[in-house]
């Protein structure tokens, strides 16, 4: 089974299954809903980072935390999507924003959720029809998530796992921004003590493709033997889902994600960091 979609044959599939647009800067915040105001994918619906895939923001939630489940699933309800939908979600490429809503889906307990294969930016390379009309699904009936079919951790396995060392914690930031070296997004550099580094970068090969199954396969099972011992975290929980995506599509399956990530960590100054000396 493959998580990815290709434009082509998502294309032939657009009367039929649900597409979401969640183009997004973390930088840029407007970005998202004014790239799809301009041209989207036909019949795709926009959600955005940081209202609609988010909880309330406080001093102490990280940068992204997660939204209530039953809040999201009617959210989604009222745009028209159920439990059981087929789903397709895409970013502009780097698959990063697309993988978080996937994590998302899945969370409430959406099976039929994949990933548009280099995003809007191969959609239109391949010289398939955009629109800027916007579409406006009928809402279906409320509906209560199910079973997740992720492995979400707390902040507090982590810090239990500083002393047990149960799993990796596997930070999908980039290599400066682990090593503390600069900190773009957050008031502290560094990373949690015991951490790994794996940019999510490291997925993708020199075309800006994912890597083959196998390939991904070897590069997490050289980072542990037991997929259930990985943890991924990142900066506020976003892209560390492109490296569970990862794991998931090349067979790997239970990791976990820290979805609060180091934006959370940090805003508890009882945590001990590792910055840069």
């Amino acid at each position: 089974m493959s998580y990815l979609i290709t434009p082509e044959v998502l294309n032939e599939k657009l009367d039929v299954v649900k597409v979401i647009d969640v183009r997004h800067d973390l930088v840029d915040h407007a970005f998202g809903r004014k790239a799809y105001e301009k041209s989207h994918i036909p019949n795709a619906i926009f959600f955005d980072h940081e209202t609609d895939l988010c909880g309330p923001k406080t001093s102490k939630s990280g940068r992204h935390p997660l939204p209530d489940r039953r809040h999201f699933a009617k959210l989604l309800a009222s745009t028209g999507i159920s439990l059981d939908d087929e789903i397709v979600t895409y970013d502009c490429g780097s698959l990063m924003f697309a993988s978080h809503m996937w994590w998302l889906l899945r969370w409430l307990g959406i099976q039929n959720v994949r990933v548009l294969n280099g995003g809007f930016d191969a959609w239109v390379d391949k010289g398939l029809y955009t629109t800027s009309s916007i579409l406006k699904l009928k809402p279906v009936d409320e509906w209560l998530p199910l079973k997740p079919l992720v492995r979400l951790i707390s902040m507090s396995e982590v810090q239990e796992n500083l002393k047990d060392a149960k799993f990796k914690v596997l930070d999908a930031r980039v290599e400066g921004r682990f090593n503390g070296d600069f900190e773009p997004m957050d008031p502290v550099a560094g990373h949690i003590p015991g951490a790994l580094n794996h940019p999510a970068d490291l997925n993708f090969n020199y075309k800006g493709e994912l890597h083959s199954k196998e390939k991904l396969r070897q590069i997490f099972l050289d980072i542990s033997s037991d997929p259930k011992a990985i943890v991924h975290q990142c900066g506020s929980g976003i892209t560390a889902c492109l490296n569970e995506f990862a794991m998931e599509e090349a067979g790997l399956e239970g990791s976990g994600l820290y979805a609060g990530s180091w934006s959370e960590w940090i805003a508890y100054p009882e945590n001990p960091v590792v910055t840069k000396t």
